[in-house]
């Protein structure tokens, strides 16, 4: 892309700041905004460049709390008189109604922006959470980036219905992590509740064929009571063992009906997606699909 069109088109025109590239090289960016109302994402990756915000762009009246995290590179960034340096996914706060300067060095920035007002009703004066650096342990921090990353993916703020308690859940989060709120342990904040909730799926999702996958394993890695972490499962509509089998049910069924694995045991499948037992494995294969792992393959390869 040329430099001057970035500039004004994205710069000036979208997110209103001044642009600066700060090398030689041919200039690259690769910038992707999602907006809806309560909530402005920036995704950010490219050569180097910097970001100023000054007075003349402060005019369009935009009084959002920006939230920055660097990932997995670094970025300088400065407002009132101070100067921080962010790596390896920290965030900082900073006051969209101030000038500020973002200077983006490597990896990828990412930028989020929400009412001033939904947060001041989280957190009180607000305002002098910008500059503080936000550890990449944060845990409300580490909760958001779930949440942000279920939001987006599964669409659930384009959908009316659940836009309003996502963006809910969102603020609530944003403002545990700059209120530099202690521990969260079995909070209920909806917030809280709903990212763990997505946590746990998304870790089950990633480690479901692995056979020794318990309630222990998971509630110690994401640092809750097993106890907890059912009823969170329970909410639903299902439990940890159901939701487990189930997921390696359907590998299953994927792995039974493919061409190129119509010569691999049964009792290798059924180990392959974390069944240790070839016999359970068949008696909830037919409760689950009504034909035995055996049948389900057999009508496969002669509906090919």
């Amino acid at each position: 892309m040329r430099v001057p069109l970035w500039r004004e088109n994205f710069g000036r025109g979208i997110v209103h700041v001044d642009i600066e590239p700060l090398s030689d090289v041919p200039f690259q960016a690769d910038a992707t905004l999602q907006a809806v109302r309560g909530l402005r994402r920036l995704a950010l990756k490219g050569s180097s460049m910097r970001f100023k915000r000054l007075q003349a762009s402060i005019a369009d009246g935009d009084d959002s709390i920006g939230v920055i995290v660097c990932s997995p590179g670094r970025s300088l960034l400065s407002q009132r008189f101070q100067q921080v340096e962010l790596r390896a996914g920290d965030a900082i706060a900073i006051l969209h109604s101030e000038p500020a300067t973002v200077t983006y060095v490597d990896g990828l920035l990412f930028g989020l922006a929400v009412p001033r007002d939904a947060l001041a009703r989280r957190v009180a004066n607000v305002e002098s959470r910008a500059m503080r650096p936000i550890s990449h342990r944060n845990e409300a921090l580490r909760l958001l980036m779930v949440c942000l990353k279920s939001a987006f993916k599964e669409g659930a703020l384009a959908a009316p219905r659940l836009r309003d308690a996502v963006l809910a859940h969102i603020h609530d989060l944003v403002a545990l992590a700059i209120g530099e709120c202690t521990a969260l342990g079995e909070s209920n904040v909806s917030g809280v509740v709903a990212a763990r909730h997505s946590a746990i799926l998304d870790y089950i999702a990633a480690h479901f064929q692995e056979p020794e996958l318990s309630v222990e394993t998971v509630a110690h890695c994401q640092g809750i009571s097993p106890r907890y972490l059912q009823r969170l499962i329970a909410s639903s509509g299902s439990s940890f063992t159901g939701h487990v089998n189930e997921l390696r049910l359907q590998r299953a069924l994927e792995l039974l009906t493919e061409p190129r694995a119509s010569t691999q045991r049964i009792s290798d499948i059924a180990l392959e997606v974390g069944f240790s037992d070839v016999s359970h494995f068949n008696r909830l294969f037919r409760a689950r699909f009504g034909d035995s792992p055996r049948g389900v393959r057999c009508a496969g390869s002669c509906a090919r």
